[in-house]
């Protein structure tokens, strides 16, 4: 392999034909690494002749099994050593969950792409030998398990007569203590990652946004690139999904202006229906006895009218040039404007003492 230009790696294959490496990050769980072959298929089929290898690392996250995750106080849990990969130009992509990315990332990165989002739902994953159930039909006092601080909230609120306890680890882990132990009556989790993972099957329960609204970016998959590699940004620019790329930027600048992250429960429910795009945005106290929630909606023509300048546009973290500005700014501020609604009506308490609490227990 030569090395050419600092970080393009390229490898010379036995018909003279040169081929770009290109090195793709991600986490070392199962989940992770089949979100970053869907990507790196996608690539492929786009472009050939560019070489794709998979780097596998471990992360804070991945580490700390033991930990509420709102406990741990590293916003950045799942994506630090990544980055520093990225920084280190030892990969030149990473694939995430768009939900584990804070909504400022560090200078020099960037979100080169958001695909279309898979369900942005939570589901309930019951006990065998609950099989049938649904979260009203359980017996009362049945334990579920969730470690999101969001889900707890609202269920607790929509199902007093249920208790909730925390549960960490991956997808693996988590089902494999609901299964193994008599711990948990259910456990919550994201619709997409069990969908992403082939166990569709024990999704007994979908929770609408009547039950339980999801977390910013759920559902969505995001590519982290350095923000000067304009190749590689223009390469991955058009895995964007326009409609996923609004709704999440809308739902992004909500969670920022609100200054929320893993500690607090915030929860959004987006949609795009013609030329609209609508967010519903809630903040909760830890027990869901208090609730902020508002729905607001904007036009978002998309009109393309790309942003041309040299001036790349950066959205919440989000570089997206092959989307219309104008719906971009429109979506930006559409989640600031709602955030802002809440905070005039007392947001700011509510959240301020879910924090307090959780950094207290």
């Amino acid at each position: 392999k030569a090395e050419m230009s600092g970080n393009d790696s390229i490898s010379q294959e036995g018909n003279g034909k040169v081929s770009r490496v290109i090195r793709m990050g991600t986490r070392k769980s199962q989940l992770a690494r089949i979100q970053t072959d869907s990507v790196a298929g996608r690539l492929r089929e786009l472009y050939p002749d560019v070489h794709l290898e998979i780097v596998a690392m471990s992360t804070i996250g991945d580490k700390i099994l033991d930990t509420a995750l709102s406990k741990i106080g590293e916003k950045s849990l799942f994506t630090k050593e990544l980055e520093n990969a990225l920084e280190r130009n030892e990969v030149d992509i990473v694939v995430h969950s768009l939900k584990d990315l804070p909504t400022s990332l560090p200078p020099g990165f960037t979100i080169g792409a958001i695909l279309q989002r898979e369900n942005p739902h939570d589901a309930v994953v019951l006990h065998p030998k609950n099989a049938g159930l649904t979260l009203d039909s359980l017996p009362e006092k049945s334990v579920i398990g969730t470690s999101s601080l969001r889900r707890a909230a609202q269920l607790k609120k929509r199902f007093p007569q249920l208790e909730f306890e925390n549960i960490r680890g991956n997808l693996n882990t988590r089902l494999k203590k609901l299964d193994e132990k008599d711990d948990y009556a259910a456990i919550i989790l994201a619709a997409a990652g069990l969908k992403r993972m082939g166990w569709e099957s024990r999704i007994s329960q979908i929770l609408g946004p009547e039950d339980c609204m999801y977390a910013v970016g759920q559902g969505a998959l995001a590519v982290e690139v350095r923000a000067q590699d304009k190749d590689i940004l223009e390469m991955v620019s058009v895995l964007h999904h326009p409609d996923t790329v609004l709704q999440c930027i809308s739902e992004r600048a909500f969670l920022r202006q609100l200054e929320g992250g893993c500690s607090v429960p915030v929860a959004v429910h987006t949609e795009v229906k013609g030329s609209m795009l609508y967010l519903t945005g809630a903040v909760y106290s830890l027990d869901g006895a208090d609730c902020l929630k508002d729905t607001m909606q904007t036009v978002v023509e998309i009109d393309n009218k790309v942003s041309e300048s040299a001036q790349e546009c950066v959205h919440v973290g989000v570089t997206a040039n092959s989307v219309s500005s104008s719906a971009l700014e429109a979506a930006e501020k559409l989640g600031m404007d709602l955030a802002n609604a809440l905070l005039n009506k007392g947001a700011k308490d509510i959240l301020t003492t879910a924090r307090k609490l959780n950094d207290a227990r």
